[in-house]
């Protein structure tokens, strides 16, 4: 299924799945409000993302609550995550999924809300979309090419979107201090293998998705290509088994190529290591992988289709990468 694009005087709806949204500053959640406000939207809020307990979320009971009337009401054609976090996993079994199906629409967020992207997906066929959080429109430097893709994939015409890198990129507590910045200039991807390939995208945070592993709510991997990252919890051992513990899953031959979201630099995972990595694995030899890529947990991101398909075209002296979402 493929939700319709916003159109002006739309209303978008922010819940909380996981980290609750009180832990947002007033300057972050105004700043955020007005931008979406500015594009022609009408922001409302999910009763319960203010509530609190003492892992910084709501019940399950409060967050289902939130989900199930943000797809049940009728006037709103996108919901949008406030921040990610580490519990989105526990709504699994309590959605219902028939409510989804018969309520298609427009669902972003990362990190965290990956277990519910990819698990919406599986359980409906509903394309939804790993990409900027509510939050992440407060961010005041840097945000010009999150902000254009997040209007390609959800906004403009045609629905097939090329990528191309961002000409620089941040890493740092830009929630704390919106000053105290630090910009890296892009070199591009990292080319690991070459060659052309297409699929149905499955992915987002990496050690999230293999949360997903045995269930239900794993979608097949058949004729898909991995966009895969990991946050500044991770480190290249860390990142080597995971990717290893997926690789195991069933199916996995079906896998046509793999895109890896540039690492946040506390990871200290480094292009030797990714390499050394990625080469390890028999199972990666003849499929195209490139890294450094620009989504994940650095900054800026582009938005790409759960479900939806993707184009890879690489050797070492140009890569492509196409979205298509409709």
């Amino acid at each position: 299924m493929i939700p319709e694009k916003l159109v002006y005087g739309d209303e978008i709806r922010i819940i909380a799945p996981s980290t609750s949204h009180s832990i947002l500053s007033k300057e972050n959640i105004d700043l955020s409000t007005k931008r979406l406000e500015e594009l022609g939207f009408k922001v409302s809020f999910g009763r319960n993302i203010e509530e609190k307990n003492r892992f910084l979320t709501s019940s399950i009971e409060s967050r289902i609550e939130d989900l199930h009337e943000a797809f049940k009401d009728s006037n709103v054609k996108m919901i949008l995550t406030t921040i990610g976090g580490y519990q989105a996993n526990q709504l699994l079994s309590y959605i219902d999924y028939e409510l989804i199906k018969n309520n298609p629409k427009l669902f972003c967020g990362y990190s965290d809300i990956t277990a519910l992207s990819n698990a919406i997906y599986a359980k409906t066929g509903l394309i939804t979309f790993s990409g900027p959080h509510f939050s992440s429109f407060g961010i005041v430097k840097g945000f010009e090419y999150s902000l254009e893709y997040f209007k390609k994939a959800f906004m403009e015409e045609p629905t097939i979107i090329d990528v191309r890198p961002s000409r620089e990129w941040s890493n740092d507590t830009w929630y704390l201090d919106q000053e105290d910045r630090t910009f890296y200039s892009n070199d591009g991807y990292l080319v690991i293998n070459e060659g052309d390939c297409n699929g149905r995208i499955i992915g987002g945070n990496l050690c999230t998705l293999n949360l997903l592993q045995g269930t239900e709510f794993m979608p097949s991997l058949k004729n898909s290509i991995l966009f895969l990252e990991d946050d500044k919890l991770t480190c290249p051992k860390t990142f080597d088994r995971d990717l290893q513990s997926l690789i195991h899953q069933p199916g996995f031959e079906g896998v046509n190529g793999v895109v890896i979201g540039r690492f946040e630099k506390t990871s200290q995972v480094t292009n030797e290591d990714i390499v050394t990595i990625i080469s390890s694995k028999k199972e990666l030899a003849s499929i195209p992988v490139v890294a450094n890529a620009d989504f994940g947990h650095t900054s800026p991101m582009f938005t790409f289709p759960i479900g939806g398909e993707a184009v890879i075209k690489v050797s070492h002296k140009k890569v492509k990468v196409t979205l298509i979402t409709n």
